[in-house]
């Protein structure tokens, strides 16, 4: 039995084994559940740098059958499409990755993040659309000929399946929810494979990883004097910045030192022209004040003299006024005491006059 080929499927099979031909990179992208709207959009943003061929799943594996692309062939289930592309793996999945489109959501669907519907007017009548907004659960009122949301609510939180009558809400808001990306399944370079996962990789934290490692090797480098193309001119520049210092602290004159050198002995010679001016000024305020004292008129000197016997004389008298002080309370004393003696003390005291009988 004899098997015919359509000629259309002959002649895809041709065309996708001269792409294949062409180009190094190709990859294998799921269309299932992708909309037809923004598949056509992505293949516009691409057509500069990608060729993108959709074809029944018999005929591509017939194409990528045999030689370097016999590989993709397991790869190849289902509704799929075949890109063609000197880009980058990496690069190619972060231009799908950040080129995703919004679509509405469907019943099943898990939701990615927190569906919310904003307030504001609607611009749908009263109606049968307002049951169905209460029914999701969205807090409505009728402000003129529409309906209008008074505040945001949260219809499906992150993680949540979306149920039949939130996806009806959300359609009749003409609201979608869903980022939906083209899937990328593997991705062929030579004769590497790179599946999906592997090429999910953020490209900005990478670069920055990147660049941060360069960093850190130069440092390490022109620490350890390590020569390299990077780093041979900042080590030639060091090494000169080190040799100038130190002959400019040595005093070692040469055509790169002379002008830190004349710049150095400047100011040296400035603080000490400054140290010269200074010095005798003070002595000059010494000398003053010895001529002033030397010149005084006599007679402030003889003023000073009698000011000075004054004191002495103030001192002498002070001393002599105690003196008399204490002799007057010694005597004050005695007669205290005196009259403070018993009576028969004074009997036993022998009288004059019998003493001589």
């Amino acid at each position: 039995m004899t098997r015919h080929t359509l000629p259309w499927k002959e002649n895809e099979v041709q065309e996708i084994k001269k792409l294949a031909s062409e180009y190094d990179i190709i990859g294998i992208a799921n269309l299932e559940r992708f909309p037809a709207d923004l598949f056509q959009e992505l293949r516009k943003k691409l057509h500069k740098d990608a060729v993108i061929k959709v074809s029944k799943t018999r005929v591509i594996r017939r194409a990528l059958g045999d030689g370097k692309t016999a590989s993709l062939n397991e790869f190849a289930e289902g509704s799929v499409a075949l890109i063609f592309t000197k880009m980058n793996p990496f690069e190619l999945y972060g231009f799908i990755k950040k080129n995703k489109g919004d679509a509405p959501a469907k019943a099943g669907m898990i939701a990615t993040e927190d569906i919310i519907v904003k307030a504001g007017d609607t611009g749908l009548p009263p109606g049968p659309a307002l049951s169905d907004l209460k029914a999701a659960g969205i807090k409505t009122k009728i402000e003129g000929p529409t309906i209008s949301i008074p505040e945001d609510t949260v219809v499906t939180k992150k993680g949540e399946v979306i149920n039949s009558k939130v996806a009806g809400a959300l359609i009749k808001l003409n609201i979608k929810p869903i980022k939906v990306g083209l899937n990328i399944v593997v991705v062929l370079e030579n004769d590497e494979l790179f599946k999906g996962d592997v090429l999910d990789i953020d490209s900005e934290q990478v670069f920055n990883n990147f660049s941060t490692a360069y960093r850190n090797s130069i440092a390490l480098a022109l620490e350890t004097a390590y020569t390299t193309k990077d780093t041979i001119v900042l080590l030639v520049q060091k090494s000169f910045r080190d040799a100038k210092h130190v002959s400019t602290e040595a005093g070692i004159l040469n055509k790169e030192t002379v002008s830190a050198l004349l710049a150095k002995s400047n100011a040296q010679a400035s603080a000490l022209k400054g140290m010269i001016k200074d010095a005798p000024a003070e002595k000059k305020k010494e000398e003053t004040k010895e001529e002033k004292e030397e010149t005084k008129p006599e007679d402030e000197k003889k003023e000073e003299t009698k000011d000075e016997s004054k004191e002495e004389q103030k001192e002498e008298t002070a001393e002599v006024k105690k003196e008399e002080l204490a002799a007057k309370e010694k005597v004050k004393e005695e007669k205290a005491k005196e009259e403070t003696k018993p009576a028969e003390e004074k009997k036993e005291e022998p009288k004059p006059e019998e003493e001589k009988k």
